[in-house]
C-alpha cells in the first residue's frame, strides 16, 4: 500500500513523524486528494512512528490500530504529508514501562494533513497497541 500511495519519510526526530505523498496516484474524480489514502497516510504515519520507536528501543513488537477517528476538514489540491505524534497527555516513559511489565502498551497518536498555509486539512486520533512478539 505504501508503494502504492508513493509514500516516503520526510523527516523522523524520534517523537514524531512527517511521511509524504504525490497528489497523482492519490487524487479523486473531482482532482483534490482521496480521502482514503488520506485516512491511509494518516494511520500509516502513527503506525510508523511507533514501529520506529520500538526499533530504536530494540523491541521486537508488532503494531495494530485499536480505534481512529479522521475528520475532514478541508480539500487538499495538491502533494501532501502527514505528521504524527504521541496526543497530549500520552508519555513515551509510560509506554515503554507498560510493554515492559506488561509485555504489551497502548499509545495516542494525532497525526495532521495541513494546507499549503498551514491549517489543519484532515487530522486522526488513533490508538495503537504495540504487543511483544514472543519468539
Amino acid at each position: 500500500m505504501a508503494r502504492a500511495l508513493g509514500l516516503a519519510i520526510t523527516a523522523f526526530d524520534g517523537d514524531s513523524i512527517t511521511l509524504g505523498a504525490p497528489l497523482a496516484p492519490n487524487v479523486n474524480d473531482k482532482g483534490c486528494a482521496f480521502g482514503g489514502s488520506l485516512a491511509s497516510l494518516l494511520t500509516l504515519a502513527g503506525w510508523a512512528l511507533i514501529m520506529l520507536r520500538l526499533r530504536e528501543a530494540d523491541a521486537d513488537c508488532d503494531v495494530y490500530v485499536q480505534d481512529s477517528h479522521v475528520d475532514y476538514l478541508v480539500p487538499i489540491w495538491g502533494d501532501f504529508t502527514a505528521r504524527a505524534e504521541p496526543a497530549e497527555g500520552e508519555s513515551w516513559d509510560a509506554f515503554f514501562a507498560s510493554l515492559a511489565t506488561r509485555g504489551k502498551a497502548r499509545l495516542r497518536v494525532r497525526a495532521v494533513v495541513r494546507t499549503p498555509e498551514g491549517a489543519p486539512a484532515t487530522t486522526l486520533e488513533g490508538r495503537y497497541v504495540a504487543l511483544r512478539c514472543a519468539h
